[in-house]
């Protein structure tokens, strides 16, 4: 009997059997797991692998675009950070370049004070309140480590000396400093004033001259006796 299309009818046979004839395993109903399968598995169905998706060609790229903005990025902190060194040895540097001026031009101001109390103690005058102040004033040039130089025996330095007046002297063995005018001032290496003092040099044209050697006279051969 053929349909209303004219098309025969399909015959379904379903083995409802428990045992497959050919291996000999236990068959599950339709529609429930086996024992030990995984989930998801049906009865008469083989369980197939999915293939593992391979990864995105892209990933590599990526990970080469971070490894390059980690590099450039710690290049540039880097340089901040060098950057930002020199700015503070720059400011360090500064600062005490000013410290230093400003300690130094209050030193040069305070020297004609000074110069006056070297008088009055040389005159006797420092005594009372006014040796006080004048301790005081001093004081203020040793806590900006300013010191003070030119000494009687010292020997003449150019850098240091301020020559006003020479004489010359046999007493003497080098140019040397023999009155001290007005003191002198440095802090550290820096020169703030120089010392003006009186120098003697060696003089060398008052040694005695060298006596010339006795010349030796002649001297006559004695008489031969057997000549008479």
């Amino acid at each position: 009997m053929s349909g209303p299309h004219g098309e025969e009818p399909r015959v379904v046979i379903r083995d409802k059997r428990r045992i497959d004839p050919t291996s000999g395993a236990v068959r599950a109903p339709a529609g429930e797991q086996p024992a030990g399968a995984p989930p998801g598995a049906s009865g008469g169905e083989p369980m197939t692998e999915q293939p593992t998706q391979a990864p995105a060609q892209g990933a590599a790229g990526d990970g080469g675009d971070l490894a390059r903005q980690l590099a450039e990025r710690t290049e540039d902190l880097q340089r901040v950070t060098a950057e930002y060194a020199n700015y503070r040895r720059r400011v360090d540097r500064d600062r005490t370049l000013v410290a230093d001026q400003a300690a130094e031009r209050f030193a040069v101001q305070v020297f004609p004070i000074v110069d006056d109390i070297e008088r009055a103690r040389d005159h006797g005058d420092l005594d009372g309140p006014f040796k006080v102040v004048a301790d005081r004033v001093l004081g203020l040039l040793d806590g900006l480590g300013v010191t003070a130089f030119g000494t009687v025996g010292d020997p003449f330095d150019p850098s240091l000396h301020e020559a006003v007046m020479h004489d010359t002297s046999p007493d003497v063995d080098y140019p040397m400093v023999t009155t001290v005018l007005r003191p002198g001032f440095r802090r550290g290496d820096r020169v703030l004033r120089t010392a003006m003092v009186a120098v003697t040099d060696p003089d060398f044209s008052t040694a005695a001259p060298e006596a010339p050697a006795a010349e030796s006279a002649p001297t006559e051969a004695p008489a031969d006796p057997a000549s008479d």
